[in-house]
C-alpha cells in the first residue's frame, strides 16, 4: 500500500514538520515582532528576530532563515526594497510581505518581486501558517 502524500492541514497541526525551519521576521513594531514570535513558537517553528532591514542585511551571512516574514513599511526602505536588495546580493529567500495598508502599488510591487503571499494585518494565523509552510516547501 502506498502512502497518502501529507496535506497542508496535517502540516499545519504537526510540529514535526516545523523543528527544522528558522522563520526570520523583520518589522520594526516590537509588539508585532513578539506576537509572531510566541504564535510561530507554538507552531514548532524557531524564529530570528530583526529590527530593520539593515540589521537583517548585516546579518545575511550568518542567517539561519529559510524563510523571511517582511513587513512592507520598514521605515528607511520598504520590504519589497529589502528583497531586490538580498537578490542583488544574491542571497534568495521565499519571503511573505505583510501590511497595514492597501497600498495597490505596493501590492502590485510585491507580487512582481514574486513574494509568496502578500498577507494584510490583521490576517489569520492559519493564513500566516499556510503560506510558511508553502514557503519552506520551495526552500
Amino acid at each position: 500500500m502506498c502512502p497518502q502524500p501529507v496535506t497542508v492541514e496535517a502540516m499545519l497541526g504537526d510540529k514535526r514538520y516545523h523543528q527544522y525551519d528558522v522563520i526570520g521576521i523583520v518589522d520594526d513594531d516590537p509588539g508585532i515582532r513578539d506576537a509572531l514570535d510566541l504564535l510561530l513558537s507554538s507552531y514548532g517553528y524557531r524564529t530570528e528576530l530583526f529590527t530593520s532591514a539593515e540589521e537583517f542585511v548585516m546579518a545575511v551571512r550568518t542567517t539561519k532563515s529559510t524563510c523571511l516574514l517582511v513587513d512592507i513599511e520598514l521605515g528607511n526602505i520598504t520590504g519589497v526594497e529589502l528583497g531586490r536588495q538580498l537578490a542583488a546580493m544574491g542571497h534568495v529567500f521565499p519571503i511573505i510581505f505583510m501590511t497595514g495598508s492597501c497600498d495597490a502599488t505596493i501590492h502590485k510591487q510585491a507580487l512582481d518581486f514574486g513574494c509568496i503571499a502578500f498577507l494584510h494585518k490583521p490576517f489569520q494565523p492559519e493564513q500566516l501558517i499556510e503560506s510558511i509552510v508553502k514557503a519552506t516547501e520551495r526552500s
